[in-house]
């Protein structure tokens, strides 16, 4: 709870995974990225309560192995390679009879997001008074260096009026995304469906925390800093 206000985190993790199959329950310097992201929840000074919605049996079986609550089997045409990653959180939120005043969503895939990473991002939601918060990092290539190449592999500026050769720390601040905590009110989210909105506000991570793994090398680079963070010798 946060100043009165109530807070529900959803885990989403279905079975299916093309880029790393059973990406889920992967494990990473002795737990499951399903352990880590759940840990980070319980550790949290704001979240109330911490469900998971799966469909897939194992997943399931998998979080209750550490507590874990699942009051729920996610439908499995909503775990499917088309389903909206909105779509999970508003089912969760239809499908438990409790009501919350805020709502986070907490993927498995950022394992090395931290508690102090979600309570941040909790609290600039409520200071700043917004319907929503996202959780962004640093980009590691700015947009003034990044190009599409056109039918014969010419080099075209993402930016048509980029400057190319400008140094790297005169370059205009960006961030991305990085999938780590998003935060709203259930009423704006189940209207909107969606989290990003001019009315968002942004949380800012660190580029370690803010790793999201996608492939088989995110794993890698999650691994290695795990084990630094735990001090675990390689």
């Amino acid at each position: 709870m946060i100043q009165g206000k109530t807070v529900l985190a959803v885990i989403p993790a279905r079975g299916g995974s093309k880029g790393v199959p059973r990406k889920n329950i992967r494990v990473l310097a002795g737990k499951t990225l399903l352990e880590w992201t759940w840990r980070a929840a319980q550790g949290s000074r704001f979240l109330d309560r911490t469900i998971l919605s799966s469909e897939d049996a194992e997943i399931i079986a998998t979080m209750r192995s550490f507590g874990g609550e699942v009051p729920f089997v996610r439908p499995a045409e909503l775990a499917q390679d088309t389903t909206p990653g909105i779509e999970p959180l508003l089912h969760a939120l239809r499908a438990i009879p409790e009501t919350y005043d805020l709502v986070v969503l907490l993927q498995p895939t950022c394992p090395l997001r931290t508690s102090a990473d979600i309570d941040g991002a909790i609290q600039e939601c409520v200071d700043r008074n917004a319907p929503a918060c996202v959780s962004v990092g640093p980009v590691e290539k700015s947009p003034h260096w990044i190009f599409q190449l056109d039918a014969v592999s010419r080099l075209v500026p993402l930016l048509p009026d980029a400057d190319l050769t400008s140094r790297r720390q005169d370059l205009p601040d960006y961030v991305s995304l990085n999938g780590a905590v998003y935060v709203a009110r259930p009423d704006w989210i189940i209207r909107t469906r969606r989290f990003e909105t001019p009315e968002t506000v942004a949380f800012r991570m660190s580029r370690e925390n803010s790793v999201d793994i996608d492939d088989e090398i995110d794993l890698l680079v999650c691994q290695e800093l795990l084990r630094r963070r735990l001090g675990v010798a390689t």
